[in-house]
């Protein structure tokens, strides 16, 4: 089954010449008339473009949580403990490594090793180490699969941000909750399918993490404000009863059916969509956000009893409401972990807002059943080099690294409790060349534990069939999926 949009009616037929004109030469995406925006009686009309679709093969998860950790978190001082590197701090990296390593900023001809300055236990039935930065994570070790042979391509923020979120390494592509939402369709009637937090500071590309690219509009991700209306604009004017903005709705959508049906234009169908859920959250966005209903017990496992502030961990509680309510794709975005310098002031104060709440979601699914389920991921768009970039301890820091980071994953399908991956003694490379995690891979194994192929996964644009992953991945997706499941 091909998940492919095509125009299923007469369109031309219904088209005036100047109309043909316009779209063919200007606009074939709108000629792209999708299968989604057909309703069981050919009325355009009564089409929902979060209709839930069928998936290409049995899914594991239902949905998706990315907790983007923007900047590029350093794995050697939090999840992969590398004893010879400390013990062999201050001396120069090998001429073997250095000829192969791919630096963002060092200049330095001979860049020196740097050990990490925090102490790493074992925890859970594996004796998985992780870093004193990170106790919270640590209790979850059994219910986590840690990646640690991530691989990417883009040294620049910008690009590999978009990278890690759309699969494209250039602006335009639509992000991962998009394609999942556009393959898919949402659980939820009276919220957005794909919701974005940026309680902190957004990323370098802003919204094109999460844009909607080259598909339909509605499948743009929604941010959600840390104060104030959760969506901007979202409340009533005052004295606008909501008797009067039903019928306002209401003519505004007879206007558009009746485009819709002329041109066909999914973009019309979006905008129908996109007033009709506006009008539901007016309700559904304030009661979400009210964390008055949880428990003394849940505000305590987030960390949230005597701070219910806009914060990281608060963001994680909204994910689980939001996961609850059926909604699809779920961002939450938290900068920045661009250390190249103040390494230890910079990671020591990131890791004591994003631990306990991450940890914190991932025990509050399993305990409500959610877990198993929900794809909940973990990680940035890159990791941080073993040498110094800075040799004054007091403002040390590590240079950009793509060979080699780390990334986790827990639920929706995936074996726990398992490490995949290792490098070798310096921290460099992964031990087995072979054995690495693209981006590109885990893009695809995150779409095959939804039930979807990402070869199959497709949008006709411009005459094009485009799909997620516009790279060949790295390693047969398949393989590699069922490689990390249970």
């Amino acid at each position: 089954m091909t998940m492919e949009h095509v125009d299923p009616q007469n369109w031309l037929t219904q088209q005036s010449r100047r109309q043909f004109f316009y779209t063919s030469g200007l606009s074939l995406g709108s000629m792209a008339l999708t299968s989604m925006l057909n309703a069981e009686s050919g009325a355009a009309s009564s089409v929902n473009p979060m209709t839930i679709r069928p998936t290409h093969h049995a899914p594991k998860a239902k949905r998706v949580i990315f907790l983007f950790m923007v900047g590029g978190p350093s794995q050697l001082d939090l999840f992969e403990h590398k004893p010879e590197v400390t013990r062999r701090e201050g001396q120069p990296l090998p001429d073997s490594f250095l000829k192969e390593a791919n630096f963002a900023q060092i200049q330095a001809s001979k860049p020196k090793l740097l050990g990490t300055p925090w102490r790493f236990d074992r925890y859970g039935q594996h004796g998985t180490e992780i870093s004193e930065l990170l106790p919270h994570t640590a209790k979850i070790v059994d219910h986590i699969t840690i990646l640690r042979n991530c691989t990417a391509d883009e040294t620049n923020h910008f690009f590999a941000e978009l990278q890690m979120n759309t699969g494209q390494r250039q602006p335009g592509g639509a992000g991962m909750g998009a394609w999942v939402t556009y393959g898919l369709g949402s659980m939820a009637d009276d919220l957005p399918g794909f919701v974005v937090f940026n309680s902190t500071h957004r990323p370098r590309s802003k919204g094109a993490t999460y844009s909607n690219g080259f598909l339909p509009s509605a499948f743009q991700g929604v941010p959600f404000r840390p104060k104030g209306d959760p969506i901007l604009n979202l409340a009533s004017p005052p004295g606008f009863s909501t008797d009067r903005q039903r019928r306002s709705i209401d003519a505004i959508k007879a206007l558009n059916d009746e485009r819709l049906t002329t041109t066909g234009d999914s973009e019309i169908a979006a905008r129908v969509s996109a007033y009709e859920m506006a009008f539901r959250l007016q309700l559904s966005a304030p009661e979400l956000m009210d964390l008055s209903g949880e428990s003394k017990e849940t505000l305590e496992l987030y960390g949230l009893n005597d701070n219910p502030q806009p914060c990281f961990a608060r963001d994680c509680l909204l994910a689980r409401r939001l996961a609850e309510r059926g909604v699809r794709f779920i961002q939450i975005n938290f900068a920045d972990w661009d250390h190249h310098s103040h390494l230890i002031p910079g990671h020591t104060n990131n890791c004591k807002h994003i631990d306990q709440g991450s940890a914190a979601l991932v025990l509050d699914l399993k305990r409500r059943g959610l877990l198993d389920d929900t794809l909940v991921i973990w990680g940035g768009e890159m990791g941080r080099s073993s040498v110094a970039q800075k040799t004054n301890k007091e403002f040390i820091g590590r240079d950009h690294h793509l060979s080699a980071f780390t990334m986790w994953m827990a639920g929706g399908g995936v074996k726990a409790g398992t490490t995949i991956g290792t490098t070798e003694e310096l921290g460099c490379f992964p031990e087995d060349p072979s054995d690495v995690v693209h981006v590109h891979d885990l893009q695809a194994t995150i779409l095959h534990l939804l039930g979807l192929d990402h070869e199959q996964l497709t949008y006709r644009f411009l005459g094009l069939s485009l799909i997620h992953i516009s790279e060949p991945t790295r390693r047969t997706p398949i393989s590699y999926a069922v490689f990390c499941l249970k």
